[in-house]
This record gives structure tokens, C-alpha cells and sequence, in this order.
């Protein structure tokens, strides 16, 4: 029998003053939001890495200050996903793999979002997730519709990695599962309670096979926080 998988949700990013006053207290300094946040949700996706790598020192300050049983998601670098384009990057990605797992259990998943106006190369996908340390989680987050293929799909499965379903106000990732584990990033800035429900619906059947991540995008309303939190107890109400 599946076990049931354990829910994680949370936001893109936490670090946001516009935040203040909807979220964080309108006197609370930014040294202070990661630990705020961490006592509300389990997990955060970490944008900072796309941009810069970053130290093992401050992996190290982040894995310091959430309690156990948090995970962190980072987002793979620019320089292996839009510039390299998964190509003649296996050093690069083999010295992301190594800080990241500075953060040990609290370590999510990875993601790897491809641009946009990039298409399918199976060939390149299954080259480059054969560089990807055994048994770390990773998603792909594909944002050309030529890599929604099956053989796509296939390649995933062979090396238990998660398809990113990403549900933005155009469009919406084919909620396909490929890993014992699965991920979603909910865009779009207005859901409503029956928008709210309806993920609840499909993220709970997802926990039948294993892990769910989570995140909400940050947008400087900050609903992306009380959007997670009516998903949580939607889900608990299942």
C-alpha cells in the first residue's frame, strides 16, 4: 500500500516588506521574517539562487534558524537553466547540488524553471538529470508546451524527478505524476474559495502518493500567505 505523503505548503520568497502589516508585524526587522515564517508554514521556495549562489554559510544561517521538520526549495541557477539551457553545465550543477545539501533533511526539492521560449530536448533532459545526485528531489518546471510529452514524462520517471504543475491565470501544467513526490506552484492572484477547494481536491489525491509541495506566489498584496493557509485547512477538512 501507498503510504500517505506528508503536505508542504508555503510561499515563493518570505523576505518581503510589503508584507508588513498584512502578514509579518508592521515593527518586525527583516532579520527577524524568516523565523516568523517558519512558525506559520513548513516550507519556502528560495528564489535568491536563481540569481546568486549562495554560501554555505548562509545556507547554513537559514538551516540555524527554522525549526526542525522545515524544508527549503531552491531555485536552480539562471546560469544552468537559461544560459546553459541544461547544456555543458555539469560542474555548475554538481557544485549547486553540493551547497544545497548544507541544509541536510531540511532540504525540499530543487527546481529547475526552464525559460520560456526554450523547447523540448529529451535528449539534453536525460543527459543532464543523470548529473543529479541519487535520491535529492528536483522538479522541472517547463514553460514551452513541446516539452508536455509523454516522452518528456517518461524521461522523468526513470529518475523519480517531479513534474512542476504550474497554475497561473493563462494557463495550467497538466497535473501528470512522475516521482514518488509531487509539485505545484499556484500563480495566479485571485483564487477563491472554490478555487481553494478544487487544489485541496487534487493536492490531497496527490498525498496518496507520497510527498506534496506547495507554493504560493508572492505578489506585494500578500495573499499568497492566506491563500496557503485556506489550503491547509481545506485539505485538513477533506
Amino acid at each position: 500500500m501507498t503510504r500517505m505523503g506528508t503536505l508542504w505548503v508555503g510561499t515563493s520568497g518570505y523576505n518581503y516588506a510589503e508584507w508588513k502589516g498584512s502578514f509579518y508585524p508592521q515593527d518586525l526587522p527583516a532579520s527577524k521574517m524568516l523565523g516568523y515564517y517558519s512558525e506559520r508554514f513548513s516550507t519556502v521556495e528560495i528564489n535568491y539562487s536563481f540569481y546568486r549562489l549562495p554560501s554555505e554559510k548562509s545556507i547554513g544561517r537559514w538551516a540555524e534558524t527554522v525549526p526542525e521538520g522545515f524544508a527549503f526549495t531552491l531555485k536552480a541557477p539562471r546560469r544552468i537553466t537559461h544560459e546553459a539551457r541544461l547544456r555543458d553545465c555539469q560542474e555548475l550543477t554538481a557544485l549547486f547540488c553540493q551547497r544545497v545539501q548544507t541544509l541536510g533533511p531540511k532540504l525540499g526539492v530543487l527546481l529547475f524553471q526552464l525559460p520560456p521560449y526554450l523547447r523540448a530536448n529529451v535528449e539534453a533532459l536525460r543527459e543532464f538529470v543523470s548529473w543529479l545526485p541519487p535520491g535529492v528531489r528536483a522538479a522541472f518546471e517547463f514553460r514551452h508546451a513541446s516539452w508536455l510529452c509523454d516522452e518528456v514524462y517518461a524521461c522523468l520517471r526513470e529518475r523519480n524527478i517531479a513534474l512542476c504543475v504550474t497554475d497561473s491565470e493563462t494557463t495550467t501544467t497538466p497535473i501528470v505524476r512522475t516521482a514518488d513526490y509531487a509539485y505545484f506552484r499556484l500563480r495566479d492572484e485571485g483564487y477563491d474559495e472554490s478555487d481553494i477547494r478544487r487544489w485541496a481536491e487534487t493536492v490531497g489525491e496527490a498525498m496518496d502518493g507520497g510527498d506534496v509541495f506547495v507554493y504560493f506566489k508572492h505578489e506585494e498584496s500578500g495573499t499568497g500567505p492566506v491563500f496557503a493557509r485556506a489550503l491547509l485547512e481545506a485539505v485538513a477538512a477533506r
